[in-house]
């Protein structure tokens, strides 16, 4: 089992560049980038953690420069995003981002992916809120398309389009693991019908996060789908020896431990104690 850290990047915490190395040079598996493309200032929407909705999650980075830059700085580091709202993105658009970091990244990126919390951010962007994981769901079988064929097309409820070239195609093959987050029996139904990965909630509790696993893999195994093929990812959620050896037990892939949005004093003390458990 793998240990990387997830955090917000912004202008006032670590450099990202500076993250990355010294993830790498302590061991760790892989960085994963949160995303919000913005916050509306009306706040109709309540932040799903209570109170007052943090700093950070008005200040991240573009996803796709952030792990931009630190794939120029790292050789083995995985870079992934945790999470990308696809549907607040072009397909078209983000199936050439994507696959331009992984070419860039020489076949490092992982794909996470969700359909977000906030009613008006994701209207902000043209997307009905009830449909949302409709519109989730076509776009990234069409990226899939984009990714796998050379002459690609799709036509579906939300996504159209006729025969288009696009290039590069992706290092990994047939395209970099495509990992759904969220926790319940509809993501889980939607990890087995389109997807590489689940990335469940570690705040959730090891318990439930286990349990749903073990729904998981029965799942898959009714729809005819090898639940081998499907890797865990635990995204955030307490962090010891004792939880981690659980996750390691179930056969979980890897455990992505938090980071606040500080500053390399803060943060370069908190990836050595991640590191020490790797040892």
């Amino acid at each position: 089992m793998q240990i990387g850290a997830f955090i917000f990047p912004t202008e006032y915490s670590i450099r990202i560049d500076e993250l990355a190395r010294g993830l790498e040079e302590r061991g760790l598996e892989s960085l994963f980038v949160t995303e919000h493309t913005h916050i509306p200032v009306s706040r109709r929407t309540p932040w799903p953690g209570g109170g007052p909705l943090p700093r950070e999650y008005s200040h991240t980075l573009d996803p796709f420069v952030g792990l931009a830059a630190a794939a120029a700085v790292t050789s083995r580091l995985r870079l992934g995003t945790g999470i990308c709202l696809v549907i607040q993105h072009d397909p078209i658009v983000t199936a050439k981002e994507v696959a331009s970091l992984d070419f860039l990244s020489n076949g490092r990126f992982l794909f996470g992916v969700g359909a977000g919390w906030n009613v008006e951010e994701i209207e902000h962007h043209g997307t009905a809120f009830p449909t949302r994981f409709r519109v989730m769901r076509e776009r990234v079988l069409a990226m899939k398309e984009i990714w796998t064929k050379d002459e690609a097309e799709f036509h579906g409820e939300f996504v159209h389009f006729d025969r288009i070239w696009s290039y590069p195609k992706p290092v990994q093959k047939p395209h970099p693991p495509i990992l759904l987050g969220g926790m319940g029996p509809h993501t889980l139904r939607r990890v087995v019908e389109f997807c590489d990965g689940w990335f469940p909630q570690g705040r959730a509790g090891v318990d439930t996060v286990l349990g749903q696993l073990a729904e998981l893999r029965a799942r898959a195994a009714r729809a005819g789908r090898d639940p081998g093929t499907i890797s865990i990812s635990v995204f955030g959620g307490k962090v010891d020896a004792p939880t981690l050896e659980r996750y390691r037990a179930a056969g979980v892939v890897r455990v992505v431990c938090p980071l606040p949005s500080q500053d390399r004093e803060r943060i370069l003390p908190l990836l050595d104690q991640y590191a020490a458990l790797l040892r």
